[in-house]
């Protein structure tokens, strides 16, 4: 019989049992940790290794991007109580240039509300460009962000920067200076001459075209 579950294992098979259900497969560890909020791949596969202890998903093949659920009671129940929320969709953000507004002003998204702390307000945008992909934010991708005007070292921003230019970068504080990292190894950091930050990013959502 299952054993208890603590809310990030919740959260997790919660996201799991989502991600099945729309798309058919398992979501890779890099995405389970954007959607959950966990900066380390690593947190996210020992998660995974005390959902399986405790007889929540079983690993399939002994490949760990093959995740099942053993239960298919358990999933039911965590898509039925799993609250989603309509977010304003805001419009476009590539790195270097302005941020771009949605053809339509009344576009929304749909997430779930289990990735939002609920304390501050939220919105989506859509990712242009490739200066995020080693953290595994796609060209295309959905970014979920809340408001906020402050960040801590490693957190993905939301930032506008010298003449007005909004980026999505990791945020870090170095020798009394802000540096703005992106995670591709063939971009350079930012060194901003001004800043404001407009939301860090809780959330990563992937929409596949066939």
């Amino acid at each position: 019989m299952p054993g208890v579950l603590y809310r990030k294992e919740r959260e997790l098979l919660e996201f799991l049992s989502q991600f099945q259900r729309q798309y058919g497969y398992s979501p890779t560890l890099k995405e389970i940790a954007g959607a959950t909020g966990h900066k380390s791949v690593s947190t996210v596969h020992a998660i995974i290794r005390t959902l399986v202890d405790k007889n929540y998903i079983q690993k399939v093949d002994g490949n760990a991007r093959v995740l099942k659920i053993v239960d298919p009671n358990i999933s039911a129940v965590m898509l039925k109580n799993l609250p989603s929320i309509e977010l304003p969709l805001m419009g476009y953000i590539a790195a270097g240039k302005p941020l771009e507004p949605h053809t339509d002003p009344n576009a929304t998204f749909q997430v779930s509300a289990s990735i939002l702390s609920g304390r501050k307000t939220a919105y989506v945008l859509q990712v242009k460009g490739e200066s995020m992909i080693e953290d595994g934010i796609l060209d295309g991708d959905y970014v979920v962000i809340e408001r906020v005007q402050d960040a801590t070292n490693g957190e993905i921003v939301v930032a506008l920067v010298d003449d007005n230019l909004a980026t999505l970068k990791r945020f870090y504080r170095e020798g009394g200076k802000v540096v703005l990292k992106p995670a591709n190894a063939k971009m350079d950091p930012i060194y901003p001459s001004s800043l404001k930050i407009q939301g860090k990013v809780v959330g990563l959502i992937r929409k596949y075209v066939s």
